[in-house]
């Protein structure tokens, strides 16, 4: 595989001799932003009878072109701007002066996304299907943590932290993500357990969020099996910016009877939160691009602390093996508070164009709490269950130095590298700390003659962590090794069709297992049929490798415990879909609709499942287990349309997007595992049938088969006005487990708190949450905003014991200049 890279990275950046010349002339000026005035760092110059002779603007939006004496018809081209061309005449040793101003493009679709193929493409001409989401919606949101404005995007859930797309996973408490969460293209998931840290992604310096729906292991590696959630850094105009964003609000009471903490904790006071955002970003000397950010929050939470436990015997904790493990916390201890900094540097060398490195750093220090149970599904709801909270004490922080060096035949190699430590200091001895070194050397070149663009990349990942969480492998230090290439090529043909097609090798290595490895591969194709229709059909496979967190960990608190299981084999998934995306323009605005059929199907699917696995060390608990074979088929629409910001009077922004799945299991009557009763006799086989709540159609477990998202603003002068709504279907089929140990704790309601789970699944059935604000803009720096989620005050919930935010109130204040 190496030598093969070899061949092609040899292919790839020769370079023919040039021929020296006499004769010349230069052409030079400024590329600019119609709008924004912004200038246009990467704009293409080209001439028209040969494309592969041009150069590209600076960061400042110069160029300059020498070129033989003559005339020449020149085409000027920036993604999601109109093309300009013109006529000049060279003339023998003369400068020519041409300035260039490009305006919006009416008949595309103005989004330029780089997620799909690690470069600039518009998102109407991809191969697979996609969702951004702007800033604007972030801010206007008052988002404090990135996940409640994912939660708008067509078609993904997440699912106690837990991002799902399509229905591609159940719920695993955030471990093992099926969707890889990068910035700037880089891996932000936690080494041991592969989970996202999402209050870790700094909310105030975002230039947008690009989704990626379906299989993008090729370029994104294992983590990718569903999809890839890529966060991109904004970095400095040519303007100076400073923004501060302060909010404070209050958590309302819930609707009866689930108001119960609420009314006892004193002072008649309702918790409440506040949040400060600051953010500072600026050129230094035309060459240092510097962006500072910083995050404040306080949030006393709408979860209250567990009561104290029931008293129990001790030989009855003996021989039901509870450990006398159950704090009891106050309120105060429950209050959530965080800091966060973070901070980009970027710096070109006038004197080596197309050369910029430099470093990025994130630093967090998180006091939080974990609630895994509620106390009952009535009074107690807003309450955690004895044994089932945690508080946890994080320290976090990533640097991530970085080179580019791109020449004027477009051809570019960069490195990017990452140091990500994490320590958490967890209640009831759940401590662990990990640190992750990434390394990616890619090379890309682009083929402006024949419309080509070329990807290669070598990458490198080793997470290490220390716990006694997962002493089951032998040793509380563990780690991971993980190595890969990738190739992947580009093609447009008659500027109509678009060709993509790549391959990835896998290679990973825990302790000192034998390695597992992989080659996996994506094709697709994109045809524009009209000047606004794209059609686009594509073909990939998945892989994901278990982490640390799923094959060994073993830990339990009280009755609960999770447990390992070493023997966990690699998921692998192929997915196929057609879509189709129809542009419009209605007036000033513009926008589209995207439809989109798909096919998922699964191998060795891993599931964290909730039963009686290990009576002699805890009652109940969790464990990871490959399941089987599975598939989810479905449709997926979405509309986004918004006008141009250069209408100050009147504007309108919308993203609207249905989806609907059939998650079904190929094996029903397949066994998967054994548990054991609570007097731990002899083993009972576990298949999808005997496991499972409801059967019918042979749906996987905590899926929705229909969701609906919406979000709509409206701007009237300086009024503005949203609403957003989240629908989700009834989730049909949970693990039957969970009937079992409710009715075992009535039965011993004595000594346990009863685990009340089936009274809520029955009585509740879809869900169906509105957002609202309102916000006035008090001068071009100034904007005051009032922000209301869960208007309705509705009671609900996403996983089983596990309620979800009743309505919150904010008001927010923005101030940028």
């Amino acid at each position: 595989m190496c030598k093969l890279f070899s061949l092609f990275i040899g292919f790839i950046i020769y370079l023919p001799l040039i021929n020296g010349q006499t004769g010349t002339g230069v052409i030079k000026g400024s590329i600019l932003d119609k709008d924004s005035k912004e200038p246009l760092s990467g704009a293409t110059i080209q001439l028209l009878n040969d494309l592969s002779k041009g150069t590209a603007s600076d960061i400042e939006g110069n160029y300059v072109l020498v070129l033989d004496t003559g005339n020449y018809r020149i085409f000027c081209s920036y993604l999601g701007l109109q093309g300009d061309t013109f006529s000049v005449r060279i003339n023998e040793n003369a400068i020519t002066q041409k300035n260039i101003v490009l305006k919006q493009n009416a008949k595309t679709l103005e989004t330029v996304v780089i997620s799909s193929g690690k470069f600039e493409q518009r998102i109407e001409e991809l191969t697979v299907s996609m969702e951004v989401l702007k800033p604007n919606l972030i801010s206007n949101k008052n988002t404090t943590s990135i996940e409640t404005a994912l939660e708008q995007v067509p078609g993904l859930t997440i699912i106690d932290n837990d991002p799902q797309i399509r229905g591609g996973s159940g719920f695993t408490f955030g471990v093992g993500s099926r969707v890889a969460i990068v910035m700037d293209g880089v891996p932000l998931l936690s080494g041991d357990a592969g989970r996202p840290e999402w209050s870790y992604i700094p909310v105030e310096n975002i230039e947008q969020i690009e989704i990626i729906k379906g299989a993008s292991s090729v370029l994104y590696g294992s983590s990718a099996l569903n999809g890839v959630i890529n966060i991109r850094s904004a970095y400095p105009r040519s303007k100076p910016k400073t923004s501060i964003n302060y909010s404070a609000g209050q958590y309302s009471i819930p609707q009866a009877p689930a108001e119960n903490w609420y009314k006892t904790r004193g002072n008649n006071s309702f918790p409440g939160f506040s949040n400060l955002n600051l953010f500072h970003s600026r050129i230094i000397k035309n060459n240092l691009d510097f962006v500072i950010g910083a995050n404040f929050n306080i949030d006393q939470g709408y979860i209250g602390p567990p009561p104290a436990a029931k008293y129990m015997p001790d030989d009855l904790k003996e021989a039901l093996h509870v450990e006398d493990t159950m704090q009891v916390f106050t309120n105060d201890q429950m209050v959530k508070q965080r800091g966060r900094v973070n901070f980009n540097l970027r710096y070109r060398p006038k004197r080596f164009e197309g050369l910029n490195f430099g470093v990025n750093a994130n630093c967090m220090l998180n006091k939080t709490n974990m609630t895994f149970a509620w106390l009952d599904d009535s009074l107690g709801l807003y309450r955690g269950y004895p044994g089932a909270v945690f508080l946890e004490d994080q320290t976090l922080f990533n640097i991530d130095p970085f080179i580019k060096y791109t020449t004027k035949n477009g051809l570019s190699h960069s490195i990017q590298t990452r140091l990500f430590h994490s320590d958490n200091v967890i209640s009831n001895n759940q401590s662990n700390r990990g640190t992750m070194y990434f390394g990616e050397y890619q090379l890309q070149r682009k083929f402006k003659s024949i419309d080509l663009n070329f990807i290669g990349g070598l990458v490198g990942n080793i997470s290490k962590s220390t716990s006694r969480l997962y002493v089951s492998s032998g040793q509380p230090s563990n780690h991971i090794v993980n190595t890969s290439a990738y190739i992947q090529l580009d093609k447009k043909f008659w500027r109509i069709l678009n060709l993509s097609g790549g391959i990835r090798y896998e290679n990973f290595k825990i302790n000192n297992l034998k390695s597992d490895d992989a080659f996996i591969y994506r094709i697709g194709g994109n045809l524009q049929l009209t000047k606004a229709t794209f059609i686009r059909s594509s073909y990939g496979l998945g892989y994901r490798y278990p982490t640390i967190t799923e094959r060994y960990i073993t830990t339990k608190a009280g009755m609960f415990g999770v447990f390992p299981n070493p023997d966990l084999k690699p998921e692998k998934s192929k997915s196929f879909e057609v879509g189709i995306k129809q542009g419009f323009k209605i007036g000033n605005c513009k926008g589209y609709l995207d439809i989109a059929a798909f096919h998922q199907r699964y191998e060795n699917n891993i599931e964290y499942l909730f039963g009686m696995w290990e009576p002699q060390i805890s009652i109940i608990g969790f464990k990871f287990l490959n399941t089987g074979n599975s598939q989810v088929r479905g449709l997926d629409m979405s509309l986004a349309a918004s006008t141009a910001e250069t209408n100050k009077r009147f504007g309108i922004s919308a993203l609207i997007g249905y989806t609907y799945i059939e998650p079904i299991n190929l094996n029903p009557d397949s066994i998967y595992a054994y548990d054991k009763g609570l007097d731990g006799g002899t083993p009972q086989p576990l298949s999808y049938k005997n496991s499972s709540l409801d059967t019918t159609g042979n749906i996987l477990k905590y899926r929705f088969k229909h969701m609906f998202k919406l979000d709509v603003e409206i701007k009237i002068y300086r009024f503005s006005f949203g609403v957003s709504n989240k629908y989700y279907s009834k989730m049909q089929n949970i693990d039957k487990a969970f009937k079992v140990i409710e009715e075992t704790t009535i039965n011993g309601q004595e000594f346990f708190d009863i685990i009340h789970v089936m009274k809520y699944y029955k009585t509740h059935y879809s869900i169906s949450i509105w957002d609202a604000r309102l916000s006035y803009t008090i001068s071009d720096k100034q904007k005051l905003s009032i922000v209301c989620n869960n208007i309705f005050n509705e009671i609900y919930s996403l996983r089983p014991l596990k309620i979800e935010s009743p309505r919150t109130a904010a008001i927010q204040y923005v101030l940028t200049f």
